[in-house]
């Protein structure tokens, strides 16, 4: 068998093309989208990991050994969150209009990863309602559910964010970046 020379011309039209939505959803995804993404992600491991210890400083002490669940929870949790965030600040088209869907199921995930990668011992609301005993024999036990549950409501957060930024984006419905045979240039 013979070695196929890859040509100039041959070069993308051999690459398997995107779904449309797909191709859509990417041409809203610009460098200021990333670059909020990126900077809501850091600051996401921050908020979450000064206060549970997790990123080791002199204001808080963790009294419990980090579980690996607490780092997988964490660092879901910020890679997740830095898209979701951007997904409300930076709008796929000037004409796009945020009606904010979701805060609720963003927030409520946030305290939850945050409940779930916290030391049990050290989160007060919690000793005050089930004493340390309490926070050690049922909280502590049920906080990787509370993580996975974080991670997944963060997951599907974002994927609809996702969806309605496609379907608001009127400019991107007929956007195709692979050439066809027959179009202009291609």
């Amino acid at each position: 068998m013979e070695p196929t020379a890859v040509g100039p011309d041959k070069i993308g039209r051999d690459r398997v093309s995107l779904p449309a939505g797909w191709r859509r959803l990417a041409a809203t995804l610009d460098g200021r989208f990333w670059l909020v993404a990126i900077g809501a992600a850091i600051a996401t491991l921050l908020v979450l990991g000064i206060p549970t210890a997790l990123i080791p400083n002199p204001f808080f002490i963790r009294m419990t050994p980090t579980e690996p669940f607490n780092l997988v929870t964490w660092v879901l949790s910020g890679l997740l969150s830095g898209p979701l965030v951007a997904t409300y600040l930076v709008r796929a088209t000037p004409a796009d209009m945020d009606l904010g869907e979701g805060r609720t199921r963003s927030t409520l995930a946030g305290i939850a990863a945050y409940l779930a990668i916290g030391c049990p011992i050290c989160n007060k609301v919690i000793v005050a309602a089930l004493g340390v005993s309490g926070a050690l024999n049922v909280f502590a036990p049920i906080q990787p559910f509370l993580g996975a549950a974080s991670v997944l409501v963060l997951a599907v957060t974002l994927a609809w964010r996702l969806r309605l930024r496609i379907e608001r984006c009127a400019a991107c419905a007929g956007f195709d970046p692979v050439p066809r045979a027959g179009s202009v240039g291609g």
